[in-house]
């Protein structure tokens, strides 16, 4: 069970001034521990992805065999790249319902009719890890066109247009249910002021298009307007901004936003603009979380098989959010080792990989981070 992130909060913490990453950020953690094995060590799902996924993750298991995290790997190959591996998917669902945690990489979805549903989604279903968090931040030593971005993205991450609820309805004829309810929204706009007052954060920001999708969109506004209504005495402001507008604002002015929250489609949109902003998808840690289960992986959902075996991906965005995985099981102190390393190479400037315009490979990337712990 995850304890509610409000009643986590202490007073005195909401005081303090951030730190300096926010991938110390607060999130719901458990009140029972997690399966675990002999000797306390923690057993977690692994499933690296398809297309740059087994790369990253062997940075991961590197970083953790060097500094002795207590972490048993328990490790499903799945791959999205045919509908054969439907048979270990659900092993791996087991693995993750038995263990409670997981760290994965992206699945790979066919646009093909023909081919199998995203599993990345039905996972986020099954499991019922509603609240998508990405981290959008500047790092230091790596300037990019805005200075000093630092937002939250919050997404509803098992309904909406994601419901994949679609028929055709006459030849040539297609219908798409986007699904909306009340208690889905309510409950992620819930988790996006609670993470705000946790990790002292001032504002919320609703993102919709209620303008047009008056029921839909104007439902999830409406109910995260009354939510708001209770944490005025909190001092968290709140606004709301239509998706077309927060797209342009959000690359002219990143700056005037702290914690967004929005349905799933212009999650998934939002999160590539902030990756973007900061350097992006190889930078960009994240997260899912719900009530009895969280799955850590990159925030911005890229396959990447372009890059795929040439050793040239940065498993940045992987490592953060393993980092995250060992906050959330209370090693923060593993945790902060490996996140200060991993900044202290990018400031450097000496070892980056290509997409922060240096020549490292994912190898060197890792054994630079290594070297610093």
């Amino acid at each position: 069970m995850f304890r509610n992130a409000l009643s986590a909060v202490t007073r005195p913490a909401l005081q303090q001034s951030r730190t300096v990453t926010t991938l110390s950020a607060g999130f719901p953690k458990v009140t029972q521990k997690l399966p675990t094995k002999y000797g306390g060590v923690y057993t977690v799902t692994l499933i690296p992805g398809d297309g740059i996924g087994g790369e990253i993750t062997d940075s991961v298991k590197e970083i953790f065999e060097h500094v002795n995290a207590p972490i048993e790997w328990e490790q499903y190959d799945v791959s999205g790249v045919s509908s054969s591996g439907e048979e270990l998917f659900k092993q791996a669902m087991q693995s993750l319902k038995r263990n409670r945690v997981g760290l994965k990489g992206i699945l790979f979805t066919p646009i093909s009719q023909t081919g199998h549903i995203s599993w990345n989604v039905a996972m986020r279903q099954q499991l019922d890890i509603y609240a998508s968090v990405v981290m959008c931040k500047s790092l230091p030593g790596f300037p990019t066109r805005h200075s000093n971005v630092d937002f939250a993205i919050i997404r509803e991450n098992t309904e909406g247009e994601y419901s994949g609820l679609e028929h055709q309805s006459y030849p040539g004829v297609v219908e798409s249910l986007k699904v909306s309810t009340r208690a889905k929204a309510e409950r992620i706009a819930r988790f996006a002021f609670d993470f705000a007052l946790k990790n002292n954060r001032k504002k919320v920001t609703c993102v919709h298009k209620a303008n047009i999708m008056k029921l839909g969109d104007g439902l999830f506004l409406n109910t995260f307007r009354r939510v708001a209504e209770e944490y005025k005495s909190a001092g968290i402001e709140s606004n709301d901004m239509i998706i077309d507008n927060t797209s342009m604002q959000l690359v002219a002015k990143p700056g005037q936003f702290d914690v967004m929250v929005m349905p799933n489609l212009y999650g998934a949109i939002i999160s590539n603009i902030g990756a973007a902003l900061v350097g992006g998808p190889g930078i960009v840690p994240g997260c899912n979380i719900g009530r009895d289960y969280a799955v850590f992986e990159p925030g911005c959902r890229h396959v990447a098989s372009d890059i795929m075996g040439t050793n040239r991906a940065n498993p940045t965005a992987m490592i953060l959010s393993a980092a995250m995985l060992l906050r959330h099981l209370g090693l923060d102190n593993i945790a902060n080792n490996i996140t200060s390393a991993t900044f202290d190479v990018i400031n450097a400037g000496e070892v980056r990989t290509a997409d922060m315009g240096g020549a490292a490979t994912t190898s060197e990337f890792t054994s630079a981070i290594i070297k610093k712990l």
